[in-house]
């Protein structure tokens, strides 16, 4: 038997994180609008359950309302939230984690081991890495209210990093009687142990949702970081203005109306950064990866050759500068299957989308594949900025290529709703859509969601890649000087199946007037901020 971690060690964050905090003094003397934080997400919260879709606006308004087992800083180490620690033993296939004493649930009810074990279960369907990590464990068990056990056929060294997601999916602990339904359906309550409480009695849909501090709240001691360390309450209402206009949510912003805007558009930076009250700045140095991602249960893009066969026609610096302008200091093209700052990060076969481009060429070879004229349904939300813009070139894009191309025109909590139909276009379903994921939530192949290829069990598209799959269970398994070929060999698989067809990475600010202090880098997340 070997001891490989101790109970309450805290990781990497050492000293830092066991420095207390001290919680601030009620602010009764404050006017009311000192005490309320108004927060413009970059689209409305259509779906509130961030085990139904890995939206961000979903993803930050789960932040705000539950708790993670685990806790990512801002380099991306995890350290315990909800846990105080745990014990690793039996070679790496035995794992015990114990509960911080003192969490509630927003009903009153303590956080115990039960609803967490329930909650990684539910999770476990969904994300990524809980599919792998479900497929290695014999029994997982509650021991006690504070203690419980997942014991593993085989080590899973990614463990901490898995309960610590930040994104796409976090494995939020949620009360028992909750994490019991299956994850495809959407809960019925929104009860978490988090610092704020959901007002679902105030949320107007396309207007508003509300969040009110948690009084029992219990933070963990240390120094904020990303999602680890304590996750302060500074104010006692949190109101988040649904915006579609970027015009308006910019002169709103200089205005006073608002504090903070998640993401100001990219061609009013300028004029919003001259403003002598307003900081932007860029706080996720990830960037973000802008894909589209077909569907392959259906045609035309059921087969890899017409997958492949539209290759020619992605200019990625068009996408890029539809939405980012000229500026190549804010976006990248010649990318592959991971973000630029991935580990394994390649220029394997990157010609596919470097060399010459060719909507002649893409429509020779799409006729050459099988393609009939079938129509193309394509998802096209037109209320977020910057997926609107790489919609409207991509449409464009497939129709040069001799696509007969229907564009499904909606908000976007519509294409959220949509995209999981696995209908035929024609009686519901989809053919193509846009999706920009964070370069932190795709740096290598157990996060990438878009590369899984499980069918039925893969993102919304569900490809079919069993040799994308072997070679993702090598990388789970390969050591840290084997993860360079591996990313190589990926992406020239990745070629040939063509999961989705990459347009790019780019990098976007936030805006936030400047009397709010204690902003975070890493995520956009409107916790531990105050107000000057």
């Amino acid at each position: 038997m070997r001891r490989r971690a101790v109970l309450g060690a805290g990781g990497a964050m050492g000293a830092a994180l066991a420095a207390s905090v001290a919680l601030p003094a009620p602010a009764l003397a404050q006017p009311t609008s000192a005490r309320v934080l108004k927060f413009v997400p970059q689209a409305d919260v259509s779906i509130l359950d961030p085990m139904v879709t890995t939206g961000y606006q979903t993803r930050n308004h789960a932040h705000m309302v539950w708790d993670t087992l685990y806790g990512l800083d801002s380099q991306f180490r995890p350290h315990p939230q909800l846990a105080e620690g745990h014990v690793v033993d039996s070679d790496g296939k035995r794992w015990t984690f114990t509960l911080r004493q003192g969490p509630t649930f927003h009903d009153g009810e303590p956080v115990r081991a039960a609803d967490a074990v329930a909650s990684i279960r539910r999770w476990m369907t969904r994300d990524t890495h809980g599919q792998t990590l479900a497929a290695r464990i014999e029994t997982m068990r509650a021991l006690d209210d504070r203690r419980f056990e997942i014991n593993l056929t085989r080590p899973f060294g990614p463990m901490l990093d898995a309960l610590g997601k930040a994104s796409s999916y976090p494995c939020f602990v949620m009360p028992e009687r909750l994490a019991r339904t299956p994850a495809a359906t959407a809960i019925s309550e929104i009860i978490g142990s988090g610092p704020y409480r959901f007002k679902a009695d105030e949320r107007v849909s396309g207007s508003q949702l509300v969040y009110e501090r948690y009084g029992r709240y219990v933070p963990r001691e240390g120094t904020p970081s990303m999602t680890a360390g304590p996750k302060l309450a500074h104010f006692d209402r949190m109101e988040w203005r649904i915006i579609t206009d970027a015009g308006t949510a910019a002169a709103a912003l200089q205005a006073g109306e608002v504090d903070w805007l998640e993401q100001v558009a990219n061609d009013l930076r300028p004029v919003v950064q001259r403003h002598r009250e307003v900081v932007v700045d860029r706080l996720d140095s990830s960037g973000i990866k802008a894909m589209l991602r077909p569907n392959h249960l259906h045609a035309p893009f059921d087969t890899a050759e017409r997958r492949r066969a539209l290759l020619p026609a992605i200019a990625q610096a068009d996408y890029m500068t539809a939405i980012m302008g000229g500026d190549r200091a804010v976006w990248r093209d010649g990318v592959g299957c991971f973000p630029v700052a991935s580990p394994m990060a390649s220029d394997e076969g990157i010609a596919a989308v470097s060399g010459p481009r060719s909507a002649d060429a893409a429509k020779s070879a799409l006729a050459a594949a099988g393609y009939r004229g079938e129509t193309v349904v394509f998802l096209h939300a037109t209320d977020v900025v910057n997926t609107n813009a790489i919609s409207i070139v991509a449409i464009d894009a497939l129709q040069k290529a001799g696509m007969s191309v229907a564009p499904a025109t909606s908000d976007w909590g519509t294409v959220l709703a949509r995209r999981a139909r696995k209908e035929p276009p024609d009686q519901g379903g989809w053919n193509v859509m846009v999706s920009l994921f964070a370069g932190a939530d795709l740096m290598n192949p157990g996060a990438h969601l878009l590369l899984r290829g499980n069918g039925d069990g893969a993102w919304f598209g569900w490809p079919t890649s069993p040799a994308l799959e072997a070679l993702r269970d090598e990388w789970f398994d390969a050591p840290a000087e084997a993860q360079a070929g591996l990313g190589r060999r990926i992406q020239a698989q990745f070629w040939q199946d063509v999961p989705y067809w990459p347009l790019g990475q780019y990098f976007t600010s936030s805006a936030w007037r400047r009397s709010l202090t204690g902003v975070m880098e890493g995520m956009v997340l409107p916790l531990n901020v105050r107000r000057a």
